[in-house]
């Protein structure tokens, strides 16, 4: 009964959530003034709904289910996708809210459990990151806005990125009070949005110093400052990492701006610095790691992946340049090139599959590499 889920069947749930990512995206432009599907017109107002607890609320989720090993762990992204379906559909609020705060309960339950099978620092931190998912999704569902509740979101995947790159370094990083460091520049995004519901100005500044601290530590200490001298998808994903790495510095600095109240700071520019150019670097980065171990399917490296990496720094930095400048037409050709980015980086990785696909059957069946590897990769 408590088996694992075989990856057939994690399919459909990974598919539920790159519809919320699609039209995530879609609802993104509409918010511009752009034209786009009527669906994706109406969810406008909905954009940060569906691309984080609806789409990374379910990749997460099935990554961390598919760790655990345990089926009862995949009702966490099954109801975070059917969460964001439900929204297209046009279903009350309610269910959809209901949806988001369920899935999110079970992540939550998921990482308590992570946990106590190995009391490590890093997973404290990626506890902290599943409690700010759980958090906002709560908060969202009791009536908050989603301005309000973005701060937890942000925790949400910073605090996860996070607490991954420190378990990936473990071998490197053996000084606990540098480990023991980062969990604790962890809690200030936490702490920084609490008490930002009843100070604003005090909780988003320290909110953007635990950004700024987890960016500093990861640029010190992260095991991608080595794999970068290497070859190959060890160095196309350090490099991710390290790109990665500067938007949050950027976005932390974006952020104290606007607690500080600097003149033409642009909340745009803070959010997507880091939504698109820290967490989508590291999609890009460990797509090729994450997709192989909850599907199975063969996805080889190629260099054409720094296609649309390149287009992603380049396209977000005109759109920043955009927004901080208060010039639209930078604004809105950076937005629609960011989109364009997002669906090159898709083509790219089917094109891998496919290749992937295509050069098995093409060769005689390995029975050493025909046996399941352990499901031990996750989301980073």
């Amino acid at each position: 009964m408590w088996s694992d889920l075989k990856p057939v069947y994690r399919y459909p749930i990974l598919i539920l959530g790159m519809l919320s990512l699609v039209f995530g995206v879609l609802a993104g432009l509409a918010r511009l003034g752009l034209a786009v599907p009527h669906i994706a017109l109406q969810q406008a107002a909905q954009h940060g709904v569906l691309m984080i607890p609806a789409f990374f609320g379910t990749v997460i989720g099935l990554e961390r289910a598919v760790a655990i090993g345990q089926r009862w762990a995949y009702l966490a992204p099954l109801s975070t996708g059917a969460a964001g379906i439900a929204l297209l559909l046009g279903a009350p609020p309610v269910i959809t809210l209901a949806l988001l705060t369920l899935g999110s309960l079970l992540f939550l339950i998921a990482s308590i459990k992570v946990l106590r099978i190995q009391q490590a620092v890093h997973n404290w931190i990626l506890l902290g990151g599943a409690s700010g998912l759980f958090i906002g999704n709560f908060l969202l569902l009791n009536g908050q806005a989603v301005s309000q509740v973005l701060y937890w979101w942000i925790a949400f995947l910073v605090l996860t990125i996070a607490g991954e790159r420190l378990e990936l370094s473990r071998l490197v990083i053996r000084d606990q009070r540098k480990r023991m460091g980062l969990a604790l520049l962890s809690v200030m995004p936490l702490a920084g949005t609490a008490i930002g519901m009843f100070n604003p100005s005090l909780g988003l500044t320290l909110f953007a110093l635990g950004l700024a601290g987890i960016g500093t530590w990861l640029l010190l200490f992260d095991i991608a400052r080595r794999t970068v001298r290497l070859t190959g998808l060890t160095r196309f994903t350090a490099v991710c990492m390290l790109a990665g790495y500067g938007w949050l510095l950027l976005s932390a600095l974006l952020f104290l701006g606007m607690a500080l109240e600097w003149g033409g700071i642009s909340r745009d520019a803070a959010l997507h610095a880091i939504f698109l150019g820290f967490v989508f670097s590291m999609v890009i980065g460990h797509a090729l790691i994450i997709f192989p171990a909850v599907t199975r399917l063969k996805i080889p490296y190629s260099p054409a992946f720094y296609f649309p990496l390149l287009l992603l720094q380049l396209s977000l930095l005109l759109r920043i340049v955009g927004g901080l400048g208060g010039n639209a037409d930078f604004l809105i050709q950076g937005s629609i090139l960011n989109a364009v980015t997002l669906a090159l980086f898709i083509l790219t990785l089917v094109w891998s599959i496919l290749r992937g696909q295509l050069g098995q059957a093409g060769r005689a069946p390995d029975p050493a590499a025909s046996r399941t590897p352990p499901d031990t990769e996750r989301f980073s």
